[in-house]
């Protein structure tokens, strides 16, 4: 058995003594979806474009127990002791709150989809940083769907699972993400990325060599918290529909860099920043696959570098944490860095070679308290596996 197969079945223990002590009778099985960090591609999901997420050792974990009627019973790690209660007959997206409203979309999707879900009592975990731009809602979101996918024997590919998390976190939670991150945490890979296409969901796996080339990758949660159901990540999207509209294509996929001289003609300097930032993003997600495929991670450092650029200029969703993080890490041996995730704070990354990683943390540390920051985490992660039921 290996490291992670008997940390899996420690963690799976742990949880079904924890959800009998909550619920009074044993789960039928546990499940667990890893968080994921984007190595390049931001923002380009839901214009149709190439992204280059991977899944990470960082998971939510849930243990389930089918019902005989329709009460869903909710309880957590990280929420009060008294579960979240509701019925599947009479539940509405507009009464979904908190946390709970992740799987409570989940449910009310697969739904939508013909599939009859029972009622389940349901316990979480996750070790998945909350607003740290590591996604730990689709996290949630997928391995609350591979749960009930496999409870009711819907027997769902995990594009379709992935689909579902993503349909519940636009129409339930109300944020308007893409397909990316519950992508990369049903279809994760250990030691690859996954290139996807987000116009066919077409994906590939992408190795990584990490190891092999003597990096790691150090995550930096700036610990500034984000929302993507608030006002920042709409504007950016309606920016690209906008964009899109007027220089008269179906999405922003559809444009490449010669197109970007007419675009500055026509748009207004903002809506042409956001297209230069999407239309320069998918020619680096391309490049970045290509690059590691022949020359390994050591040759992609300007191209996270430059996507860092590209969202701190054009895209404007990085904050001067995130600068802070980056830079300090490009000047302290970093191959290259960059903001991940939805932006407006969470976390930076950079890849780092091992010998250089304690001076990296030291000195990110050192450059928020000098600024009187509040203190970063810092940590590495691996390329892991996919959801899965432990």
């Amino acid at each position: 058995m290996t490291t992670t197969d008997t940390a899996g079945t420690a963690l799976a223990d742990t949880l079904t003594r924890a959800f009998a002590g909550h619920f009074g009778h044993d789960a039928d099985g546990v499940w667990q979806a890893p968080g994921r960090v984007n190595l390049i591609g931001e923002h380009t999901d839901y214009n149709d474009g190439l992204v280059l997420p991977f899944a990470i050792n960082r998971s939510t974990t849930v243990a389930v127990s089918a019902r005989a009627d329709r009460t869903v019973r909710l309880a957590s790690a990280f929420a009060a002791a008294d579960p979240v209660e509701f019925d599947l007959d009479t539940f509405a997206p507009d009464q979904a709150a908190g946390w709970s409203a992740y799987p409570a979309g989940v449910a009310w999707e697969l739904e939508r989809a013909g599939i009859t879900v029972p009622g389940f009592d349901m316990y979480v975990t996750s070790d998945v940083p909350v607003g740290a731009g590591l996604s730990s809602s689709a996290a949630l979101e997928c391995a609350v769907a591979l749960a009930l996918s496999d409870l009711t024997g819907a027997g769902l590919g995990r594009a379709e699972l992935a689909d579902i998390g993503r349909r519940a976190e636009n129409n339930v939670v109300g944020a308007p993400t893409g397909i990316m991150d519950q992508s990369a945490s049903m279809l994760g890979t250990r030691d690859c990325a996954v290139y996807l296409d987000c116009r066919d969901l077409s994906s590939h796996p992408v190795p990584l060599g990490l190891a092999e080339s003597g990096l790691l990758c150090l995550v930096i949660d700036t610990k500034v918290s984000h929302a993507h159901a608030t006002g920042g990540y709409a504007e950016r999207r309606a920016s690209c529909v906008r964009g899109a509209r007027v220089l008269g294509v179906g999405a922003l996929r559809d444009l490449d860099a010669a197109d970007l001289p007419r675009a500055a003609r026509i748009l207004d300097d903002v809506t042409f920043r956001r297209v230069r930032h999407i239309v320069t993003e998918n020619e680096r997600v391309a490049r970045t696959a290509e690059l590691l495929t022949t020359h390994g991670p050591l040759a992609i450092g300007d191209l996270l570098d430059a996507s860092h650029r590209s969202m701190r200029d054009d895209f404007e969703i990085s904050c001067p944490e995130l600068n802070l993080a980056v830079d300090t890490a490009r000047a302290n041996g970093a191959v290259g860095a960059r903001m991940t995730g939805g932006g407006f704070g969470g976390s930076a990354i950079a890849l780092v070679p091992v010998d250089d990683a304690d001076q990296v943390r030291s000195a990110v540390l050192a450059g928020f308290a000098v600024r009187g920051l509040q203190v970063p985490d810092v940590f590495a992660v691996l390329p892991a596996e996919g959801a899965r039921r432990l």
